[in-house]
């Protein structure tokens, strides 16, 4: 807002400074209210509203509702820690190593964690037809592990990135004491770095536990009607069945998990937010063998599915470039 003029009485001036403050407050308040209140509000009314209180106290006794509950929770922490673990080497390479390419490698790992669900559920089934395990005894279609891949495959990078980001800042002092005053390289890095890494990898795991606990397309895709999670289940009751009541208590039940997720994850990135200071220091160069061991590592759980993706593009069964022909 312009400056006022100063014959402007001041009470005019503060009445513009007043409504200039209440126009700030109350646009984004008006947004979050339409768009935001009043849709969670709708289902809370319409989950405990007649009839609706009974069938979401009712919910704990029914078999089924408990089976799907313990897979989408079971699934999302198994998820969660393969995700941790695969990135886990690329995040020490990326924050402890200098190499050519590594930024490229930090966007190109990036590329997964934007593809649309569809898109890469179709490259994973395509992948497992591929390689001979869309059936026999090796079949991954419509099993849990094709489902794990998936969320390994989208999530990868957010860990690299949460944990790599905060893991380059870290002041490398302490674990060189540590190591001077006898301490293995193992011994310094469980008791000195680890702690002082931990809320940024409490952090990354927060949110990728988030995004899997409410996975729709990959779970519908790759785990066919078999597997089911609380984001499937009010799918199907909602659509398929036309039982709104159900589906509106099982987003219920939904909507107060991941409010308590989303309450744990702020909490993880606050603490990440006021920890180590960046320290800026001289990287030593990788190494051949941990070069290579990570980058194949990352070209296998994140390359393939992409190249089985891009050559099914330009490809059909009549060989190359008749897509395009």
């Amino acid at each position: 807002m312009g400056q006022i003029p100063e014959q402007v009485p001041e009470q005019a001036r503060e009445l513009v400074r007043a409504s200039a403050r209440v126009l700030c407050v109350a646009i984004p308040a008006g947004f979050l209210t339409v768009f935001f209140l009043y849709p969670v509000g709708s289902i809370l009314v319409r989950g405990i509203g007649v009839g609706g209180l009974e069938r979401l106290v009712g919910l704990p006794g029914r078999g089924s509702f408990r089976g799907v509950v313990w897979f989408t929770l079971w699934q999302a922490v198994a998820s969660t820690v393969l995700a941790v673990l695969v990135a886990w080497p690329g995040a020490h390479l990326l924050a402890r190593r200098r190499f050519r390419g590594q930024a490229v490698l930090r966007a190109a790992a990036t590329v997964p964690f934007v593809l649309p669900t569809v898109v890469v559920g179709g490259a994973f089934m395509a992948l497992f037809e591929r390689f001979g395990l869309s059936d026999g005894p090796l079949r991954l279609t419509r099993t849990v592990g094709a489902i794990l891949a998936a969320h390994v495959f989208f999530n990868v990078a957010i860990v690299l990135r949460t944990v790599g980001t905060f893991w380059e800042g870290l002041d490398t002092r302490p674990e060189e004491q540590a190591r001077v005053l006898g301490a293995t390289p193992w011994q310094a890095f469980r008791w000195v770095t680890l702690p002082r890494l931990w809320p940024a990898v409490a952090a990354a795991a927060s949110i990728v536990f988030l995004f899997c606990f409410t996975s729709f397309g990959v779970i519908l895709i790759l785990g066919g009607p078999t597997r089911a999670t609380l984001e499937t289940e009010i799918w199907r009751h909602a659509v398929f069945r036309g039982d709104l009541a159900s589906a509106t208590a099982l987003a219920v039940v939904q909507l107060v998990a991941v409010l308590a997720m989303v309450v744990v994850a702020n909490s993880m990135q606050r603490r990440r937010a006021i920890g180590e200071v960046p320290v800026r220091r001289v990287l030593p160069r990788a190494s051949g063998r941990l070069l290579v061991g990570n980058l194949g590592l990352l070209a296998v759980v994140l390359g393939m599915p992409i190249a089985v993706l891009v050559e099914r593009s330009l490809t059909t069964g009549r060989g190359a470039d008749a897509a395009w022909s």
